[in-house]
């Protein structure tokens, strides 16, 4: 195989992109655009140096680079080579597809797999999270720094099954901000609700038996517990919490063993639970046994009790029958999963264990980054600013709504969602607006029945492109 030769260009010595990652961009574009042919012998490492004028040091780094992504291979005693490569095209297609086609079907799992294709938000309005600039990106990068600045050793090792000490004691002081008393004993974190949520399922039900949702609810749950052989059942869900009476039906008919709702900013419709019927719940859920799961995941997005009303069943029961779930991926960061779960310290310790067995720990770097944030004091002040900006676009956007269309019953004093109706099948709907490149979010997955729905959750930050606008309106009024 013959040896390649190597024309980058000049090299740059007064910009801000390192000599190696130079390099490495310019071998890369070669190869992509196959003027490098697969199988060729590069240069070797002194005539690479001598030939762009850097030291060996930095062509070894450069390689290292380009092996590591793919580009090339070390075979040892002969140098390196050219790896053949998949059809850059081809391999990219998972990412820059918009939306990937329903063929079988709206679902669960198609929706998803389709908020995470690394859309630009402005053309998710179905998406479940804020925008990337409205969270705190600085807050977070910062304490990342100093957090591997001041013990590296952290980096390399496991964290602690029930969550980082010191940040269970920060949620202590979070948690009795809300009225709910917590030792850190009592905590335990995990990788988002979404974990909180599995393992507590896996520590009360056995295949066959029963969990009661809310209807409608956050859909990913349905599956989840679907998987471990549950059946799920919907409490149809009102402006001011479930239908009692049906709750009471349900719960004596089925003998569930959990049911999970949220109090506080209802995933989809954005309202509370109120006083009189988190009483009832908690007594319904008393006299059949049930233990009461709240997700509470959207907590820093509500104002507190001094502006609106909001009522956490977890503070009426202080954590004797209510198992209370909440975490930082919707006002933080997703990427840093960071969740936790408060409970009786004997249930506590069992799902620490339980946690153990599963995953050994979760990330004690980004339990330690949460931690930083919160005592640091900074992330009081910017969700005051999410809280603001949705105040500020909310009102006018349930307004837009109303005239391409469609219909607000109840429009929500906070939070960041809409439950609306289109009066019309929105999986139809959601399968035309693929076409268009938008996602949204049909009714149907937010039933654990999946039946067609007219009803849509909005997310109101991700509704300022006026293309949603053009799409809404024109199919609309077909």
């Amino acid at each position: 195989m013959t040896n390649t030769s190597m024309a980058l260009g000049l090299l740059s010595r007064d910009g801000t992109e390192p000599l190696t990652d130079q390099i490495v961009r310019g071998v890369a574009a070669r190869i992509d655009e196959r003027l490098l042919r697969a199988g060729s012998r590069m240069p070797s490492i002194r005539a690479f140096a001598a030939s762009q004028g850097v030291s060996p040091f930095t062509v070894v780094a450069a390689y290292d680079k380009l092996v590591a992504r793919g580009y090339l291979e070390s075979r040892r005693g002969a140098g390196f080579f050219i790896r053949a490569r998949a059809d850059a095209a081809a391999a990219s297609t998972s990412t820059d597809t918009p939306v990937e086609p329903a063929q079988q079907g709206l679902d669960v799992v198609w929706l998803v797999r389709n908020m995470f294709r690394q859309l630009p938000h402005q053309q998710m309005p179905g998406t479940g999270v804020l925008p990337a600039e409205w969270l705190d990106g600085a807050a977070v990068a910062g304490a990342l720094r100093r957090v591997a600045r001041r013990q590296q050793d952290i980096l390399l090792n496991y964290g602690v099954p029930q969550g980082f000490l010191p940040l269970r004691q920060q949620l202590q002081h979070k948690l009795a901000e809300i009225e709910i008393a917590a030792t850190p004993e009592q905590i335990v974190t995990t990788a988002g609700v979404t974990q909180a949520l599995d393992m507590v399922a896996r520590e009360f039900t056995r295949p066959g038996d029963t969990i009661l949702v809310d209807d409608p609810a956050w859909f990913l749950m349905f599956a989840s517990f679907a998987a471990l052989g549950a059946r799920v059942i919907g409490v149809p869900r009102l402006a001011d919490g479930p239908d009692l009476a049906r709750l009471a039906e349900l719960a004596a008919l089925h003998k569930p063993k959990l049911y999970v709702i949220n109090s506080v900013l209802h995933n989809p419709t954005s309202a509370s639970l109120s006083a009189a019927k988190a009483f009832q719940v908690l007594r319904i859920a008393e006299q059949h046994g049930i233990v009461v799961v709240e997700d509470d995941i959207y907590c820093d997005l509500h104002p507190g009790v001094a502006v609106q009303p909001a009522t956490r069943l977890a503070a009426l029961d202080q954590l004797r029958n209510v198992i209370y779930l909440s975490g930082f991926s919707k006002t933080m960061a997703a990427n840093l999963r960071v969740g936790f779960i408060a409970t009786s310290p004997e249930l506590a310790r069992r799902l620490a264990d339980r946690k153990m067995l599963q995953t050994l720990t979760t990330s004690d770097i980004g339990e330690r980054v949460v931690h930083r944030i919160l005592c640091e004091g900074s992330y009081r002040k910017h969700a005051e600013r999410m809280r603001a900006r949705l105040d500020g676009i909310r009102a006018r956007t349930v307004r837009q709504m109303e005239r391409v269309g469609l219909k607000v019953d109840v429009a929500p004093p906070a939070g960041l969602f809409v439950w609306t109706d289109a009066g019309r099948d929105t999986n139809v709907l959601a399968e035309r607006a693929m076409s268009a490149g938008l996602l949204l979010a049909p009714g149907s997955l937010f039933s654990p029945s999946q039946l067609p729905s007219s009803f849509m959750r909005l997310n109101v930050a991700a509704m300022q492109d006026p293309a949603i606008w053009r799409f809404l309106q024109r199919e609309l009024e077909r």
